[in-house]
C-alpha cells in the first residue's frame, strides 16, 4: 500500500525527490508566466489565477502547459481585470495614508498602519481566490469566500503573507529573482487552501 502511494506521487519510476525538484523547477517557469501575464497592470489576479490552475494541473498530474496556462489567462482576464483595477485602487488609497502618517497629521500614524494592514489583507484574501479559481467562477464570490478564510486561517494566511515577504526580500536584493519566485507565491497559495480543505 505504501510502495503504491509512493508510485502515485511520482509515476514513470521518479523519485521522491525527483517528482519534488520537479515541482520546484515548475513553480519557478510558472514564476516567469506569471510575471509576463502581470504586465497588463490590471491582469495580475488573472496571471495568478491561471498560474495556480497550472500547478494544481501539475501536482494531480493531469499534465498542461503554457497553452493551458494561456487560455486559462484568457478566461480569467475577462472580469479580472476589474479585481485588478480595484486591488490598485486599495494600493493608491493606502499609499496616501502613509503619506498623510509621514506628513505629521494628528493620527495619521495609526490610519497609515491600519491601511497597510489592510492592503496586505487584501492581497491575502486575493491570492488565496486566486488559488481555487475555475473557468466560469465568479470573483466576487471567490474574493468574498477567500476573505472569510483569510480571517479562519490565520496560520495559512501568515505563510501567503511570508511567501509575499519573499518576493519583496528578492525584489530588493537582486531584482529578477522576484520574477521566478512569484511562482512560489502561487504554490503557497494553493498549498494554503489544500491545507484548509482537508482539514
Amino acid at each position: 500500500m505504501a510502495h503504491a502511494r509512493v508510485k502515485a506521487r511520482a509515476p514513470r519510476g521518479e523519485s521522491v525527490f525527483g517528482e519534488r525538484f520537479a515541482v520546484f523547477a515548475e513553480c519557478l517557469l510558472t514564476g516567469v508566466w506569471i510575471a509576463v501575464a502581470c504586465l497588463g497592470v490590471v491582469t495580475y489576479p488573472a496571471a495568478f489565477a491561471a498560474g495556480a490552475r497550472h500547478l494544481r494541473r501539475r501536482t494531480a498530474h493531469d499534465g498542461g502547459g503554457l497553452r493551458e496556462f494561456a487560455e486559462d489567462f484568457r478566461a480569467a482576464v475577462r472580469r479580472g481585470w476589474v479585481v485588478g483595477l480595484g486591488g490598485w485602487a486599495v494600493a493608491v488609497a493606502v499609499w496616501v495614508d502613509v503619506l498623510a502618517a509621514r506628513a505629521g497629521i494628528p493620527g495619521g500614524p495609526v490610519v497609515g498602519a491600519v491601511g497597510v494592514f489592510a492592503l496586505i489583507g487584501v492581497a491575502v484574501a486575493l491570492l488565496r481566490a486566486a488559488a481555487v479559481w475555475t473557468p466560469g467562477a465568479a470573483w466576487r464570490a471567490l474574493l468574498a469566500a477567500a476573505g472569510r478564510r483569510t480571517a479562519l486561517d490565520p496560520a495559512g494566511s501568515f505563510l501567503i503573507v511570508c511567501g509575499l515577504a519573499v518576493v519583496a526580500l528578492s525584489a530588493w536584493f537582486v531584482t529578477p529573482l522576484a520574477v521566478p519566485v512569484l511562482g512560489a507565491v502561487a504554490a503557497a497559495a494553493v498549498a494554503v487552501e489544500e491545507r484548509y480543505r482537508h482539514r
